[in-house]
């Protein structure tokens, strides 16, 4: 197995230690401090809730996120989905690959490769990498928004590389109802 430096910027202001990329602050922590701060939330509080909570905080971080990046970068549409889903796998949470993309009509198919969750929770049968699903519903909503669609989405994990037959996770975004 290779390794390479990280292929995004990372600057750290040297008053402050702030990590900036692409002008937005960052954190870097250990993933297991990361994951096992998760795993103590979903034990006080119960995996479906927890996952709710999350849902609607992942979804406003990707649509801040979406709309600044673009802004930064002055990037529109797909591209600005595409370097979401890039950053996102240049981060380690895994590898974000979009199998369908249909801005218009508000639908995409992500694969989820190498999940951090999954690294950690191991073989647990359910669904384990939720955080990330309202990342998906946010980045299409702010992305169709900005090219004027009027179609509003959410997103569903249907499948996790934790559960057993699995070797990758799927999310799955569409239109509200």
């Amino acid at each position: 197995m290779g390794t390479h430096a990280p292929e995004m910027p990372i600057l750290v202001d040297d008053e402050t230690g702030v990590w900036t990329t692409d002008a937005l602050p960052m954190l870097y922590v250990p993933r297991h401090f990361f994951v096992n701060n998760h795993m103590g939330i979903e034990e006080e509080i119960g995996a479906e809730r927890y996952a709710e909570i999350l849902y609607k905080a992942g979804y406003k971080s990707a649509y801040y996120w979406c709309e600044k990046e673009a802004e930064a970068h002055g990037i529109s549409g797909a591209d600005v989905w595409h370097h979401y889903m890039k950053r996102l796998s240049q981060r380690g949470w895994g590898f974000f690959i979009t199998e369908q993309l249909d801005l218009e009509k508000g639908t995409a198919r992500v694969r989820l490769e190498n999940s951090a969750f999954v690294y950690q929770y191991g073989k647990v049968n359910r669904k384990v990498d939720y955080m990330f699903t309202g990342w998906f519903a946010g980045a299409m909503d702010q992305i169709a928004e900005s090219l004027g669609y009027p179609v509003r989405t959410v997103a569903e994990q249907t499948q996790s590389a934790a559960e057993e037959g699995c070797d990758y996770g799927i999310f799955e975004v569409r239109p509200l109802s």
